[in-house]
């Protein structure tokens, strides 16, 4: 099992950004395919972005192409979500997410989630 500590969350205007941070521990974070997710008040948790195992392939929900980004570091066990163009319809509870499998380019089977970190858009 990865252990997954996301950081970063805030209150912010729209039109602004904010840069999330997960730190992992734990299984082999270099062979673990990432992914970010959210959960607006009354609504499913979603998909928002994820990345390959290698760093090689990322991926996007439509509501947030071109506006976010995710990255990878691996010497340092740490996945990154680039905000930019906030929107009040971004505010969530966002949640990192590792893959159960190893060398896989998706996300997939969640095999650890953090405990999640706000994220507040303000109109």
């Amino acid at each position: 099992q990865v252990q997954l500590v996301e950081s970063g969350g805030g209150l912010v205007q729209a039109g602004g950004s904010l840069r999330l941070s997960c730190a992992a521990s734990g299984r082999t974070f270099s062979s673990t395919a990432m992914g970010w997710f959210r959960q607006a008040p009354g609504k499913e948790r979603e998909f928002v972005a994820g990345i390959s195992w290698s760093g090689g392939s990322t991926y996007y929900a439509n509501s947030v192409k071109g506006r976010f980004t995710i990255s990878r570091d691996n010497a340092k066990s740490t996945v990154y979500l680039q905000m930019n163009s906030l929107k009040p319809e971004d505010t969530a509870v966002y949640y990192c997410a590792a893959s159960q499998n190893s060398y896989s380019d998706y996300v997939g089977a969640v095999g650890s989630w953090g405990q999640g970190t706000q994220v507040t858009v303000s109109s």
